[in-house]
């Protein structure tokens, strides 16, 4: 027999195994095997003795922060670019100095009176498949830091159907495992920011709730202030617990192609053409425009002045040419090709690609005019008789020659042929 707080008698069955409280002393005690018991207290304290392991193993995993020793200077945040995006020289030499600047601010600890640093978001301009979403997601594996992609075409002014602009938020509090201290150090890359431009030049006519009243919300956002987010995204409501987040110190990278820019840029050095200046202008690369895209330009396209003033670093990704496209293919550490060598070797197939198979890949992107992404969609039509087949076949060895690309995307262009003409009969 057991006693109780007050020395009488009780029986097992009416007493927690872990603590002893007698069943009037808890409020629900809980009956198990062979006369077990345990009461709700002790239910709720092993609950937050195993919260906080689970959070001090979270802490002890999670990366240390970014030291000044660890962080590359330029040349060296440019050498591990060159290693995963070909070309675009010039947007990584931009890249790279701005997120340089952009982290040597935070590890450097400010002093009362000192001169206080302002961040430098920064914008790509480039068509598509030039490697925009490439480039800032590796600088964040370099970096170590949290990274979300937000695509801007979903979100719409607060009380509208879509999503909330804090949502770009949620999204990179779960890329940080929900750890704030992380998050408001990580990178945001808003995909198709170009999507959001003012849809008319009289905005008095209808709610640009979609385009301007996005942008218009996004200014604190970039600026920096402290933004309740609901951690699992959504719409807020009064009952939910919000997690306040400071935007400060959030890197935010947008990307867009802009289509149609280049007119705008034609316009603005047409105009410089009159009078003195007619000279210079004339030495302008008129098949590379995007290189003197300027602030100007993105107003003209449909930015609101006071967007275009927080993304202070402006750069551009030109038109990947054959040369570029090619070496592509076989050059990065995670080049297509390469990739379909992997995934074939793991069936014990050797995978080969002619000279001549990548260069018919190349002629076709360029065609279509997609950039890398051309690249994928025309290997992926290429390659897919023979994932199918080999793995079974007992294969273990196979070529890529380019009648047999030829001949796999011809197929593939005259059953789509076939399918079109059926649909429109």
């Amino acid at each position: 027999m057991a006693q109780n707080h007050n020395g009488k008698n009780r029986g097992t069955d009416d007493c927690c195994s872990f603590c002893g409280s007698a069943r009037d002393e808890v409020e629900v005690l809980f009956q198990g095997m062979d006369g077990a018991n345990i009461c709700n207290r002790c239910i709720e304290n092993g609950h937050r003795m195993l919260a906080e392991s689970e959070e001090a193993a979270r802490k002890q995993a999670a990366p240390a922060p970014l030291t000044r020793d660890e962080l590359m200077k330029p040349a060296q945040i440019k050498s591990f670019l060159d290693a995963y995006v070909i070309g675009q020289d010039d947007a990584k030499r931009y890249l790279s100095v701005a997120v340089y600047n952009h982290y040597k601010r935070l590890l450097h600890a400010q002093e009362p009176g000192e001169t206080e640093i302002d961040k430098s978001n920064i914008i790509l301009v480039g068509p598509t498949g030039t490697g925009k979403t490439l480039i800032a997601r590796t600088i964040a594996r370099l970096l170590k830091v949290p990274f979300t992609i937000v695509d801007a075409t979903v979100l719409t002014e607060a009380g509208y159907v879509g999503e909330d602009v804090e949502s770009i938020l949620s999204r990179l509090l779960q890329a940080a495992d929900y750890d704030v201290a992380q998050a408001e150090r990580g990178i945001v890359f808003i995909d198709e920011v170009d999507k959001i431009a003012r849809k008319s030049d009289n905005p008095s006519i209808t709610r640009d709730v979609s385009g301007e009243g996005v942008q218009q919300a996004l200014l604190k956002l970039l600026e920096g202030t402290v933004v309740n987010v609901p951690p699992q995204g959504g719409r807020k409501h009064p009952e939910q617990k919000l997690v306040p987040v400071d935007t400060r110190n959030i890197l935010f990278i947008c990307g867009g192609a802009f289509d149609g820019i280049e007119r705008k840029i034609a316009q603005r050095l047409n105009t410089r053409a009159l009078g003195y200046g007619r000279a210079a202008v004339e030495r302008v690369d008129r098949d590379n425009l995007m290189r003197y895209v300027s602030p100007q330009d993105l107003r003209a396209f449909g930015l609101i002045p006071e967007l275009v003033g927080r993304l202070p670093v402006l750069t551009y990704m030109h038109q990947l040419g054959r040369d570029a496209l090619r070496r592509i293919l076989t050059e990065p550490r995670n080049a297509i090709v390469r990739q379909y060598e992997q995934l074939f070797a793991i069936d014990g197939v050797a995978l080969r690609f002619d000279d001549a198979a990548l260069d018919y890949i190349v002629d076709r992107a360029v065609s279509c005019g997609l950039g890398a992404r051309g690249l994928r969609s025309i290997c992926e039509t290429v390659m897919i008789d023979a994932m199918f087949e080999l793995p079974t076949s007992g294969c273990t060895e196979f070529v890529v020659t380019a009648d047999y690309a030829r001949a796999r995307v011809e197929s593939a262009g005259g059953a789509a042929n076939d399918a079109e003409m059926k649909k429109v009969g």
